[in-house]
């Protein structure tokens, strides 16, 4: 009889596969957002999303990108968030012996459970984190109503 022996780290590192598979099959129902998680020429845009009572509150990084250079798309089940980085040229040449700095385009689509107010909405940029408030819609109750059968 043979047994199958696994290392450690390899055992470990398929286990956290399996286990990241799970809980992303869980949550994409949740915030399908994990389905269309990419990273576009290394550039990312993290964020930060909180559910409260009334609405949801979403930081997302942008260093480095002034207001103008946001886009900010929302209807009442996502909002998808664009943003441009242009470097800045000199007319000097410089010679690098390392840049991570990123340009260009890049954007972050955030799907929520419950419908947005987009008429409340609000949105605020400081220190390179984009703010964005965004109340649940509340729907009017309706009333109960008896039906008579004819």
């Amino acid at each position: 009889m043979k047994y199958l022996i696994r290392k450690p780290d390899t055992f470990m590192s398929s286990l956290n596969d399996e286990i990241n598979t799970i809980l992303r099959k869980s949550f994409d129902t949740v915030f399908p957002e994990y389905i269309l998680e990419k990273e576009i020429d290394g550039m990312a845009m993290p964020v930060d999303i909180q559910e409260f009572d009334n609405g949801y509150k979403v930081k997302a990084e942008v260093p480095g990108v002034k207001k103008e250079d946001l886009d900010i798309d929302i209807n009442k089940s996502s909002v998808t968030i664009s943003a441009k980085k242009e470097e800045e040229k000199e007319e000097k040449s410089h010679k690098y012996h390392k840049t991570e700095f990123r340009y260009g385009n890049y954007s972050r689509t955030v799907y929520f459970p419950h419908e947005i107010d987009i008429k409340e909405a609000e949105a605020h940029l400081q220190h390179g984190v984009l703010h964005l408030d965004l109340p649940k819609l509340i729907k009017e109750e309706e009333e109960n109503k008896k039906l008579e059968v004819k």
